[in-house]
């Protein structure tokens, strides 16, 4: 590789936090060491930008965290730094420690702060996409989404022991802010009676369809997975709308929360976070700027961090309609 265009690195995790940021976080500081460029940690995102909290991170400052969920730096939403004065002194702070290229793990609030930064200062900033969500453009899979999955299929599984055990209908809601990734592939993985995302036009006539069907075919429990970004109605409304259609069901709501944000990371999520911060370093080093780092077709590749935050990954339409057919 010719000469770096970057000299001094830091990277920060900021926003949501998800499982494996830290092996992102750990292939960021490995493969600067391994080319021979220094690197900062800096703790608690934006904010720690700057209140000038840098903290010099070699290969033994990241050893046995790829395992681990959450993220070692810490993270935060700042309001400070969404604002000029803030970002002035974020930027004065890195001026100082000679900090000429910038890693932001995290989701579009990151990226959207980055592409600003970026643009007033002119300091390098790559995006890696770390958020469960999968919402973020430019890439087939986001960092933590994969182990998001498994955690809501895991107990999407042990609740139908219990619907199963007790001919209940169980509500489950799952996270996802406004996309229907996990509740799309959790409930299809899991054999759910119906899906619900904000990404297709939902009824509660139709739902109400899908359980007198059920109950034709001999089905005595049911699963209904609800994305929180479901337009229809909350969970809540949901399950007392069927009550009052079906009073003899005996219903039941489950909200998986923010368990599916935390735990060891799944080897897909470790893999994708090691390729992904070595492709921030390298592409620092080959001059990119306000680009985000991602995987497409299992190639690494570079997308405009504006275009990854307009735009957003749409959701398979075959897994919609094979979902439906396998249910009943």
């Amino acid at each position: 590789m010719k000469e770096s265009a970057v000299k001094k690195i830091a990277v920060l995790t900021s926003g949501g936090d998800s499982p494996g940021m830290n092996a992102a976080l750990r292939a960021v500081v490995r493969t600067a060491n391994y080319y021979d460029i220094e690197c900062y940690g800096v703790r608690e995102g934006y904010n720690g930008l700057i209140n000038n909290d840098f903290l010099k991170m070699g290969a033994r400052s990241v050893k046995n965290i790829i395992n681990q969920g959450g993220t070692i730096l810490k993270s935060a939403r700042s309001a400070e730094f969404r604002t000029k004065e803030g970002r002035q002194k974020a930027y004065d702070n890195c001026v100082k420690l000679g900090i000429d290229g910038l890693v932001c793990i995290g989701g579009d609030g990151t990226f959207t702060g980055a592409k600003i930064f970026s643009e007033e200062f002119g300091i390098r900033v790559i995006g890696i996409p770390g958020t469960i969500d999968n919402d973020i453009f430019g890439t087939d899979n986001t960092i933590g989404y994969d182990t998001a999955l498994n955690t809501a299929m895991d107990a999407i599984d042990k609740i139908r022991d219990t619907a199963t055990s007790h001919n209940r209908v169980f509500f489950v809601e799952v996270m996802g802010r406004d996309a229907g990734f996990i509740a799309l592939n959790s409930g299809l993985a899991a054999g759910a009676l119906d899906i619900l995302i904000p990404e297709k036009k939902d009824s509660v006539d139709e739902l109400f369809v899908k359980f007198r069907n059920a109950e034709k075919t001999g089905k005595s429990s049911s699963i209904v997975v609800v994305a929180e970004g479901e337009k229809l109605a909350n969970v809540y409304d949901l399950a007392e709308k069927t009550k009052q259609t079906f009073p003899d069901y005996d219903i039941r709501v489950a909200i998986l929360g923010h368990m599916q944000r935390g735990g060891s990371p799944s080897c897909a999520d470790r893999v994708l976070a090691s390729r992904l911060g070595y492709g921030a370093v390298t592409g620092l080093m080959e001059g990119q700027t306000n680009v985000m780092a991602g995987m497409r077709s299992n190639d690494l590749t570079y997308t405009p961090i504006e275009e990854a935050i307009k735009k957003h990954n749409e959701i398979n339409k075959d897994l919609l309609l094979i979902s439906e057919i396998l249910a009943i």
